[in-house]
């Protein structure tokens, strides 16, 4: 899934609480400049969450990502720490420099990373 790519710096800003340069709201990604389309690293990372959300039937993906993110915030009252113990972006981080990584991506491959201390 490559996803359709749309520049708004108005729609990443709010959808990231100004903390991201690009978002993935399937099947879209949003990027907040032009000129981060061709950062492969970074559409890559992004595509890894579309293959996730996708695997997980869109809905249900929102929901697991948000929860898992309030019970680490719950716990530790960081919020960049937080959202790095994310499974997904613990996934997309890990691979996100592998422009090949989602031809050989295993189904719910995410779940490697529940109790992963690497990002």
């Amino acid at each position: 899934m490559k996803g359709k790519i749309i520049v708004s710096k108005f729609w990443t800003n709010f959808l990231s609480g100004r903390r991201a340069a690009a978002v993935t709201i399937f099947p879209f990604i949003l990027i907040i400049d032009k000129s981060f389309r061709y950062d492969r690293v970074l559409v890559n990372h992004e595509r890894i969450h579309l293959s996730q959300a996708l695997e997980l039937l869109i809905v249900p993906f929102y929901v697991w990502y948000f929860t898992e993110f309030l019970l680490h915030y719950i716990r530790i009252r960081d919020f960049k720490q937080a959202y790095l113990r994310i499974s997904f972006e613990r996934e997309a981080y890990r691979n996100e420099s592998n422009l090949q990584y989602l031809k050989t991506r295993k189904f719910w491959a995410f779940t490697a990373y529940f109790n992963s201390n690497n990002v």
